[in-house]
């Protein structure tokens, strides 16, 4: 199930349907473009209420998912925890692996 949707976040990468970054999820958020928020299991607490109060009140659905490091080597990015898909389907194929697991 893991690798499903590690592959997809790759796949969204690749794609330039993925966003990553607090402040680039932010203002994707913001203007409408994410359709998913994925924001990792070792992000601080603040973060993740304020990120998700953002989302709740445009939305956005949000699934907490994996380490820092662990997707920040599939996206290729540095050290990111907050990532948004801007694709309808690829959030709905990741969201359903997701509530699988």
């Amino acid at each position: 199930m893991r690798k499903k949707i590690d592959s997809y976040f790759g796949f969204a990468k690749k794609s330039r349907n993925l966003l990553s970054g607090y402040h680039t999820c932010t203002y994707g958020i913001k203007q409408g473009k994410i359709k998913l928020l994925i924001l990792t299991e070792d992000l601080s607490e603040n973060t993740v209420k304020k990120l998700a109060k953002l989302s709740e009140d445009h939305g956005v659905p949000v699934r907490i998912y994996g380490k820092t490091e662990e997707l920040s080597k599939i996206t290729g990015s540095q050290e990111r925890g907050v990532f948004g898909i801007t694709d309808v389907n690829f959030a709905d194929v990741i969201l359903k692996e997701l509530d699988r697991e």
